[in-house]
């Protein structure tokens, strides 16, 4: 199959990118790195009347640290998640994450904004955005306004994005001295979608969690942060006890569904493996 044909807009900024969907009545896309939605229009599951490519506006682009927050630009790519030296030293979360992205070739053209806009629940990034506390800059016909991970990730491949609206940037909360970051995940083959995978970022005074946040991906309809095993954690001594807890406590967190490949019982059991694994990992660094 190929494409539907489809009227194309490149405007130069994002006022023109805004007004250039509006012109189409909301039968439009936005397009970046285009490495979800070229597929998608090549299968017709997408068949837009227009594309709007913001991949030229230069008010998306740009990584820099203001006032506490290290601010990404929606454009910036896959590839600068795993070799930014700002994106290192602020969201470290982010770069550990970054490797374990599909592979070289849609790292070189995705867009950070492009993965956490689809919001893919097997996604890594947007899980990250959970796990890091990020808020999600968002520009629409009356104004800009910033919306926190925790309620920008609606439901499947839903978000807070109303029609028209367009993702511009993501603000991170700069790391601190006292954060611990971890990140893996279980997939079959090195590129494949995971069957599981979690990130976590810990405050820690010694051993002891004082702020616990953790984000896992495939394991719902949207990332989910693990409420029930953070609350086990914070105030803890981060030592074989309290992780055993936190894996007891993130089967309340948990309820994937059953599908063809993979069993719901086996994403809980490789979920709990996992968290522990982290846990430990952060442990013995400490």
């Amino acid at each position: 199959m190929k494409a539907r044909a489809f009227d194309y807009a490149r405007p130069a900024s994002i006022a023109k990118a805004l007004a250039a969907f509006a012109e189409a009545d909301g039968d439009a896309s936005y397009i970046a790195g285009g490495q979800s939605l070229v597929p998608a229009l090549a299968l017709r599951l997408q068949a837009p009347a227009r594309l709007v490519d913001i991949g030229h506006i230069a008010e998306l682009r740009g990584i820099a640290v203001e006032a506490g927050w290290l601010r990404l630009g929606a454009l910036t790519r896959h590839v600068d998640a795993h070799d930014h030296p700002l994106i290192a030293a602020h969201a470290p979360l982010l770069a550990l994450a970054a490797p374990h992205v599909a592979h070289p070739a849609i790292r070189n053209r995705g867009t950070l904004g492009g993965s956490v806009a689809l919001a893919d629940p097997a996604s890594e990034f947007p899980a990250m955005m959970l796990a890091m506390g990020a808020e999600m800059e968002i520009a629409g016909p009356d104004g800009t306004r910033r919306v926190p991970a925790d309620a920008f990730f609606v439901d499947l491949y839903q978000t807070a994005l109303e029609p028209g609206e367009l993702l511009v940037a993501l603000h991170i909360p700069v790391a601190r001295p006292e954060h611990r970051c971890a990140f893996d995940e279980i997939a079959r083959r090195r590129g494949d979608y995971a069957l599981v995978g979690c990130g976590i970022r810990l405050a820690m005074s010694g051993d002891v969690v004082e702020e616990a946040r953790i984000a896992l991906l495939s394991v719902g309809p949207t990332p989910v942060r693990a409420h029930a095993a953070e609350a086990t954690l914070t105030g803890a001594t981060l030592d074989p006890d309290a992780i055993r807890h936190a894996q007891a406590a993130l089967m309340d967190d948990l309820d994937p569904v059953d599908t063809p490949e993979v069993p719901a019982a086996m994403r809980r059991h490789l979920a709990r493996v996992l968290l522990g694994r982290l846990l430990a990992q952060i442990a013995e660094a400490a």
